[in-house]
This record gives C-alpha cells, sequence and structure tokens, in this order.
C-alpha cells in the first residue's frame, strides 16, 4: 500500500487560502481581481469544471463574469467577444472553454486572444513563455497543478528522474518544460515509445497524462516511485478512473494521486492564482 495518497484538496486548501490574503490586498487598494469564463455552447465537462471554478473563486474573493454565447456563434462575434475582453480593464483574466465548434477556427480566435489575459496557456504567446520560462504568460492549469502538488507534500523534484507518458500542449510538453525549470531530468513518452515499462520503471516521479484508461499497471512501476494520475475517464458503471489501474500500481508504488480528487482538484485553485497574479500586475 502506499504511504502518501496524494489529494488534491488539502493542496489546492493551502494556496488558496495564500490566494485569500491576497485578494485582500488588491481590494485594499481598489482593484477587484475579475475572471470572465468564455463559453461556447453547453458542454457538460466545461459546465462542471465551471461550477468548480466559480466556486474557488467565490471562497478566495475573485469576480466572475459568465460570457455564455451560442453553439452556433459566429466567428465574428466570438472574436469581438474576446477583443470585447481584451479591452476591458476591470476584466483581469479570461477561460476560454475549448474544443470549440467545428465551425470556429480555433487558432484564429486563440490568437485574438490577449496572451496576459489567458489565465489557462492556451495562446501561443503562453506557450512561448513557459518554453523562455519567462513571466509574461501563464502555463495551463492542470500542468501547473502537477508541479504545486508535488511541492505541497514536498516531494524533491530537483535532481530527480521524471517520466512523462504524454506530449499533448495541455499537460504532456508543459509539465516537462515547467518540472525542466525545476532542475528535474526529464524524459517525455508517448503511446508508441518502444519498451514503456522499463522506462517507467526508471522514473523516480511518474507523471500520466496519455489519456488512455488504464494504460499503466503494475508492469510498468516499482517500489519508491511517487505517480501523478492526469487522466480522467467514466466507466461503464459511470464510477471514474485514470490513466493508472490504480488498484495494481497503489500497492506497489510509495505515493499515488486518486482520481478523482488528485491533480484534478488543484487545477481550479492554479487558475485562481492566475487571477490574482494578473490583478496584481495591474498595480505594480
Amino acid at each position: 500500500m502506499a504511504e502518501v495518497l496524494l489529494k488534491g484538496a488539502q493542496a489546492a486548501g493551502a494556496l488558496s487560502e495564500a490566494l485569500r490574503s491576497k485578494a485582500e490586498e488588491l481590494k485594499a487598494k481598489g482593484v477587484v481581481p475579475c475572471l470572465a469564463i468564455l463559453r461556447v455552447g453547453a458542454r457538460g465537462d466545461d459546465l462542471s469544471y465551471e461550477r468548480g471554478a466559480m466556486k474557488r473563486c467565490e471562497k478566495i474573493g475573485i469576480a466572475v463574469r459568465q460570457v455564455v454565447l451560442p453553439e452556433d456563434v459566429t466567428q465574428e462575434a466570438l472574436l469581438e467577444e474576446v477583443r470585447r475582453l481584451n479591452e476591458d480593464a476591470s476584466v483581469h483574466g479570461v477561460l476560454m472553454f475549448r474544443p470549440l465548434p467545428k465551425h470556429l477556427d480555433d487558432e484564429a480566435v486563440r490568437a485574438a486572444l490577449a496572451p496576459e489575459k489567458d489565465m489557462d496557456g492556451i495562446t501561443d504567446g503562453s506557450m512561448t513563455a513557459v518554453y523562455a520560462g519567462t513571466k509574461n504568460g501563464y502555463a495551463p492549469c492542470t500542468a501547473q497543478a502537477c508541479v504545486e502538488l508535488l511541492k505541497h507534500y514536498n516531494i524533491a523534484v530537483k535532481g530527480k528522474r521524471v517520466v512523462v507518458i504524454g506530449r499533448s500542449l495541455v499537460i504532456g510538453k508543459p509539465v516537462s518544460l515547467l518540472l525542466l525549470a525545476e532542475h528535474a531530468t526529464v524524459t517525455i513518452c508517448h503511446s508508441r515509445s518502444e519498451n514503456l515499462p522499463e522506462i517507467c520503471r526508471e522514473a523516480d516521479i511518474l507523471i500520466v497524462a496519455a489519456g488512455k484508461a488504464g494504460m499503466i499497471g503494475a508492469e510498468s512501476v516499482r517500489a519508491g516511485q511517487v505517480v501523478l494520475d492526469v487522466g480522467i475517464h467514466a466507466n461503464a458503471d459511470g464510477t471514474l478512473c485514470g490513466d493508472t489501474r490504480f488498484a495494481e500500481v497503489e500497492p506497489v508504488v510509495s505515493a499515488i494521486t486518486p482520481v478523482p480528487g488528485g491533480v484534478g482538484a488543484v487545477t481550479t485553485a492554479v487558475l485562481a492564482s492566475h487571477v490574482i497574479e494578473a490583478a496584481e500586475k495591474t498595480v505594480r
């Protein structure tokens, strides 16, 4: 049995408490941190995340402005809404849900959003900032949540070998760069990597973000490892699972995130931290 179950609620709670103090300091200076949530249509997963984000922001003291557009919105109308949010000084950050409906040009919409208001690292400007290690943009929230979770549980990263399974722009690539900035030695793998179980067993920290339910089992882990399972999938019976076969992996490793209740629980707190940081930049 794993010595530590890496529950996200504890890390999110600690981060939220620090953010609450910062929000109060901003309000004392006449600045109310504000997040605009831009949503096209009403996808179930978007609505679930939106509710969680609004609840987190309310507890911290961040105002939330919902901008909901119909699923058949035109490209021009969506771009105009993005421009309006860019120009609104009272809005410090924008969370735009994706994927967009297929009739919309995702690349053009992302390009229209100002990087300084991009709270979830979807613009090229934000991605460049993550690559370069600058403070000109914000990392994808889930990728940064992995790093925050490790820090909360005092899991050393410097000099450690980290294996990341997954190469998406949402998690795999950015979390690799964030951990590289923390002086980890990072290997990126994916579904086509040869000898994957062997590579995984060599890791001190294994981050599984392949987007495939139950991809990693006991054959890919060893004693002493820390495992972050970023995946979340619905089983036929309605229960949720991750990218690891938890029942196999948990008895072997030293620490592991549950699904649900692991990395995902920290994501909205990271989103809130980006809004606070964006608001702070307006008063410096």
